[in-house]
């Protein structure tokens, strides 16, 4: 598979043989000439098609996924062996490619069957959350909510589930520092999200991370919110010890259940899903099939009036430049590339570089460089212009394709997601992730049909089928009728296997002392 007529490797469709030729299409450089395949290349694993000098720049996509290492002869295998990051000289355009987006009026929009809150928003989910402010308090909380088992939920059938939503954090950080404002940003988003029904708080009461000071701080007691979800708490020194709270937390629950199964399921438009974008377990093919498929979906909601949140980071370097230029304006293109500086000076604090993130299933799927797995990565962000840029856990009140900055491991960046207002997650994987999240449902989408067919119990859909000729149009539109069917109750195959608590991981900064 060739992808672009300026790329200097093709892709391997099926594992090729040494032996092999392979005739170049017209149009292309050396179009019409033969290659002979010089070593095996494993499926989704790219193949040189013209000699490549030591030092000179590798494209895919069209763009530079890396620089050759050493001469590389036409016919090559060309990956980790011959192939790695160099310095990269970006031509920033802000806003070149922004076009404007052919709404559909209010009146042809779809709808889904969600929750519609008493502030406005729209719920995709239903749940009771229990949220510990440090992980003193985490096996509490866990107790509390084995008081809810399915004996008891069955006479609420309009409510998900009692969730616990635990951490390894809260303390060990400064008092009013910046980290525990950023985990204070991300509980308050889980307490308020239009998924959550009603939270408790539980801490210990000597933590960093005071409950009514991130109270006070996140305005939880104020404000529209709390006129519908008042911000519930107990601390274990001030109740007894752990027997005491959670005796009086399951207390607390239980008169909370007919209050949050009373809301009932309503026709909603599309234009109040705010879509998380993620990819995990990347391989050669997450580019070409179901990043490419998503970014249909993606554009299909935002000519609806929803909203996709683009995140992971250092999953975007290396192809910045094609966002940058789609950013509305110059001041939200500035913003993003002040993230992207921001993180080179914190990988390389911490004795790392942005080049580690692919790791070992990502080459052995195929990709080699941070490069070449942004420039796949971007494609979930579908056309439409780039409307905003939040830090992490922001609450995300623009419409649209937005980023919000997030590392690149998937739980991290998704609780970040969640916590900003994301009421669903579409997950794409050519390795083969089970990740699940709570309370927003994730969808999984599998690049290709080998891990579709061995994994059959996670993967929701099968983008796979654009490598035997299914068009990216016709799987987007199937992931935009998953993601409707999701949000109006549907369980996607991680939820049905009751994963998506343990994945809740909010981002630690700093130093733990």
């Amino acid at each position: 598979m060739l992808l672009n007529a300026k790329d200097d490797v093709a892709i391997a469709r099926v594992p090729l043989s040494r032996g092999v030729i392979i005739r170049l299409p017209d149009g292309t450089r050396n179009g019409g000439e033969l290659v002979e395949v010089l070593q095996r290349v494993p499926s989704a694993h790219k193949v040189a098609l013209h000699d490549i000098a030591q030092g000179q720049a590798v494209r895919r996509y069209g763009s530079i996924i890396g620089f050759a290492t050493q001469p590389i002869q036409v016919g090559s295998h060309v990956h980790s062996h011959n192939l790695a990051v160099g310095e990269l000289q970006q031509d920033y355009e802000y806003g070149v490619d922004v076009h404007p987006v052919d709404f559909l009026p209010p009146e042809q929009r779809r709808t889904f069957m969600g929750y519609r809150r008493p502030d406005g928003k729209a719920g995709t989910r239903n749940y009771i959350a229990i949220i510990s402010t440090v992980n003193c308090s985490a096996s509490t909380v866990r107790y509390i909510q084995r008081h809810f088992g399915p004996e008891i939920m069955r006479e609420y059938p309009n409510i998900d589930g009692v969730i616990g939503l635990t951490h390894k954090s809260g303390c060990g950080m400064r008092h009013g520092s910046s980290s525990v404002e950023q985990l204070q940003r991300v509980l308050a988003g889980m307490a308020i999200h239009p998924n959550v029904g009603a939270y408790l708080l539980v801490g210990l009461g000597c933590e960093s991370n005071q409950v009514q000071e991130m109270i006070q701080n996140m305005e939880l007691s104020h404000g529209r919110q709390a006129s519908w979800k008042k911000p519930l708490f107990l601390t274990i020194q001030e109740n007894h010890g752990i027997s005491g709270t959670v005796e009086e937390g399951a207390r607390m629950i239980a008169e909370l259940l007919p209050q949050v199964n009373a809301v009932q399921r309503e026709p909603i438009p599309i234009s109040e899903l705010t879509l998380a974008l993620q990819c995990g377990g990347s391989d050669g093919w997450s580019g070409i099939t179901a990043n490419p498929a998503l970014g249909y979906c993606v554009d299909e909601l935002v000519r609806q009036g929803g909203t996709a949140v683009l995140s992971e980071t250092p999953e975007i370097y290396g192809a910045e430049h094609l966002l940058l230029r789609r950013a509305r304006s110059r001041e939200i293109g500035e913003k993003f590339v002040e993230r992207l500086r921001w993180w080179e000076h914190y990988t390389a604090i911490n004795d790392m570089e942005l080049d580690n993130n692919p790791a070992p299933g990502n080459k052995l799927g195929g990709l080699t460089t941070i490069y070449e797995k942004s420039l796949g990565a971007v494609a979930k962000g579908g056309s439409t212009p780039l409307n905003a840029v939040y830090r992490y856990a922001e609450q995300i009140n623009e419409r649209g394709l937005v980023v919000m900055d997030t590392p690149g491991y998937d739980p991290v960046s998704a609780t970040g997601q969640v916590a900003g207002g994301s009421n669903i997650i579409v997950f794409t994987t050519g390795r083969g992730s089970c990740f699940g999240f709570k309370p927003a449902p994730s969808i999984k989408v599998a690049t290709n049909k080998t891990t579709y067919e061995n994994m059959r119990n996670d993967m929701d859909i099968n983008a796979g089928v654009i490598l035997d000729g299914t068009s990216i149009q016709e799987v987007g539109r199937q992931i935009l009728e998953e993601v409707i069917a999701v949000a109006s109750g549907k369980q996607s195959k991680s939820e049905a296997q009751g994963i998506g608590e343990e994945e809740f991981s909010p981002w630690i900064l700093g130093a733990t002392v």
